[in-house]
C-alpha cells in the first residue's frame, strides 16, 4: 500500500526519513530514480540516511514500475520518493494506485517561477501538474506532516 508519494530534489533526508517516514508509519521507502539507480555514491550515501527498521530500495523509473506492477510492494506501508515532478507523472502513468502526490522540495532555477517557500516549476512542469489534475491526483504541498495542505492547483 502506498503511504506517500513525494517529489523532493534532496530524495531522502532529514524530514523525510523521520518525520514523513514516522507520521505515515512507513516501513519501505523507494526511491524512483534513473539517475541515482546508476550512481553508486548517491546510492551509499542514500542509504546511510534511511532509518533504522525501514527498508530502503532504489530503482528506475522502469524498475520501479516493474515492482509496483508485480505486486512485491502490497505488502509495505510504502513511501516513494522521486526527484521531479516528471518522474513522479511517468510513475503516475504506468501504475494507477497513485492517488496523491505530495511536493516537497523543488529546487529554484533559472526558467522557473517559484510557487511556495519550498516549490519552483517551470512551464513544463505546470502542464504536467495539469494533466496529473485532470486525471483526478491529488496535488499537495507540504514540507512536513504538521503544515496544512494547499492545492498546488491554487498556487500555479
Amino acid at each position: 500500500m502506498i503511504v506517500l508519494c513525494r517529489v523532493d530534489h534532496r530524495l531522502l533526508h532529514g524530514q523525510v526519513a523521520f518525520t514523513w517516514t514516522q507520521n505515515v508509519g512507513s516501513n519501505c521507502i523507494l526511491i524512483a530514480n534513473d539517475a541515482v539507480a546508476k550512481d553508486d555514491l548517491r546510492m551509499t550515501a542514500l542509504r546511510v540516511s534511511k532509518p533504522n527498521g525501514v527498508k530502503l530500495v532504489i530503482k528506475s523509473i522502469d524498475n520501479s514500475l516493474k515492482a509496483l506492477n508485480s505486486g512485491v510492494t502490497d505488502k509495505y506501508k510504502l513511501m516513494i520518493l522521486c526527484e521531479s515532478i516528471k518522474d513522479a507523472a511517468r510513475l503516475v502513468e504506468g501504475y494507477d494506485k497513485i492517488k496523491s502526490i505530495n511536493l516537497g522540495g523543488i529546487k529554484n532555477e533559472t526558467g522557473k517561477k517559484q510557487i511556495s517557500k519550498a516549490i519552483s516549476v517551470n512551464e513544463e512542469e505546470v502542464e504536467i501538474l495539469k494533466e496529473l489534475n485532470e486525471k483526478g491526483i491529488e496535488l499537495e504541498v507540504r514540507m512536513v506532516p504538521d503544515d496544512s495542505k494547499q492545492d498546488v492547483m491554487k498556487l500555479i
